[in-house]
């Protein structure tokens, strides 16, 4: 790619000038951003802060100048509601449960994204039969139980059990599902 060689011909590729910041240009990091992502408040402010600090950091400028500005994209974005951090975390709950996550697992994630913890806890908070499901769906996609391709290698059907407890554990399921899960996997194959 020509375009992207430097004028010694090594094939380093040019880096890109970080442009200027002004309000214009934030309005527009922020909208492509919400366009390929869905993302809380929170997150929306990294990724634009993120921005300030490497134009900043090149063109010799204090991020603090644009704080004010940082705030005021931020907030339009949450007014127009492309920035909704009830809606991100509902659908982003119902994505990691159906993927086989735990209620614990689904609440760290949101917390990590930035979601509030009051809101976390109104949404990762999971019923009985939606944790079980979750559970079967992890130890689906984890060849946990019945779902283990084969035994050949491992007689010790205790020492099996006992590993797939530990993986189940260690994704967050709580001890009483995570048997729940292996016993009715085990009854289906007997029977």
């Amino acid at each position: 790619m020509a375009g992207q060689q430097d004028s010694g011909g090594q094939g380093a590729r040019k880096t890109r000038v970080p442009r200027r910041i002004t309000v214009t240009y934030l309005r527009r990091a922020a909208l492509h951003y919400l366009e390929r992502y869905a993302a809380p408040a929170v997150q929306l402010r990294r990724v634009l802060a993120r921005k300030i600090a490497m134009s900043c950091r090149h063109h010799g400028e204090d991020p603090a100048l644009h704080a004010a500005l940082l705030d005021e994209v931020v907030a339009q974005c949450v007014s127009l509601q492309l920035v909704d951090d009830r809606r991100f975390a509902e659908a982003r709950t119902a994505s990691l449960r159906r993927k086989g996550l735990s209620g614990r697992a689904v609440a760290g994630r949101l917390a990590a994204k930035g979601v509030g913890r009051e809101l976390v806890e109104a949404v990762a908070t999971t019923d009985a039969e939606s944790e079980l499901a979750a559970a079967r769906i992890a130890a689906r996609r984890k060849r946990l139980g019945s779902w283990r391709r084969s035994t050949d290698g491992m007689a010790d059907a205790a020492a099996l059990r006992r590993k797939d407890l530990a993986v189940l554990a260690r994704l967050g399921f709580g001890f009483a599902v995570a048997r729940a899960v292996l016993d009715e996997e085990e009854g289906a194959e007997a029977g």
